[in-house]
């Protein structure tokens, strides 16, 4: 005879959802693995996708807006947008390696970022000053190799993605097997 907690629709609805969930982290997590540059591809494809019609819907907006500067202004974006979108498709591994060194460059500043701010506050944190000037260092030291090598940086945090969602993807799975069990 069943448990009352597993035949709730609620439980199994949450048990599918942890399930889908998981077995998408999966599965992404693996093409990341098997086949990084290629997926790293499709997803500056959907972001270029993105941009193509976040430009249509700027135009339409431009069309549609009362009259001045803001009509001229949507108008003028949207075509930016579209031929930025229509760019990217025309060399879709070009705009993928650009995009990885944006992503490097841009992670490698906010680290030194970071650093700073954590060294400016190290003066505040008695028990924890030893501990906060070590991260404010490896910070920015970490931000200054990622300025220097950025696309590799991105190359490895991707993986390291791919790594995390297959680790994410497997305990999410096991969740939605033991959703909802009776201890």
């Amino acid at each position: 005879m069943p448990s009352s907690t597993t035949s709730n629709p609620a439980v199994g609805a949450v048990r599918t959802a942890l399930a889908v969930s998981g077995a998408l982290s999966l599965v992404i997590g693996l093409l990341i693995l098997i086949w990084p540059g290629r997926t790293a591809q499709v997803a500056v494809g959907i972001i270029a996708v993105y941009v193509i019609i976040a430009g249509l819907v700027n135009i339409g907006i431009g069309l549609f807006w009362r009259s001045g500067w803001a009509r001229i202004g949507y108008i003028v974006l949207g075509v930016l947008f579209i031929v930025a979108g229509i760019f990217s498709f025309a060399n879709l591994p070009a705009t993928t390696a650009w995009f990885g060194v944006f992503i490097g460059t841009l992670v490698g500043i906010l680290w030194i970022i970071e650093g700073v701010v954590s060294l400016t506050t190290a003066g505040h944190q008695s028990k924890a000053r030893a501990w906060t000037i070590f991260f404010a260092i490896v910070s920015i030291l970490a931000g200054i190799v990622l300025l220097f090598s950025p696309l590799l940086g991105a190359v490895t945090l991707f993986i390291l993605i791919g790594f995390s969602l297959i680790v994410l993807g497997v305990f999410q799975i096991v969740r939605a097997i033991q959703f909802g069990k009776a201890v």
